[in-house]
């Protein structure tokens, strides 16, 4: 599968109770059931007003349908190419 970076566009999300954002989970989780086995959800960063999420999936269509079925928005999607961390700089 491949990972992409969604950016989805929340007012206020950053200042959402805890219970606001498992109902948002718990939102996200029923549609990538109904999805199948083809997409998955890796972790969410939440900012003041967006959310930047990491996802698996055999092509980005799934990320859209998602969007679509989820109610939530993919403003953004980006397919990552590669990954780099500290340990990239040694020899």
């Amino acid at each position: 599968m491949r990972k992409f970076i969604i950016e989805r566009e929340l007012p206020a999300i950053g200042s959402a109770e805890r219970e606001a954002l498992r109902e948002a989970a718990q939102t996200s989780n029923k549609a990538l059931a109904e999805l199948g086995t083809d997409i998955q959800w890796l972790e969410s960063f939440v900012t003041a007003d967006k959310t930047f999420c990491v996802y698996l999936a055999k092509d980005e269509s799934l990320i859209h349908e998602h969007a679509r079925k989820s109610g939530f928005p993919a403003n953004k999607v980006t397919e990552v190419k590669r990954m780099i961390d500290p340990t990239t700089a040694r020899s």
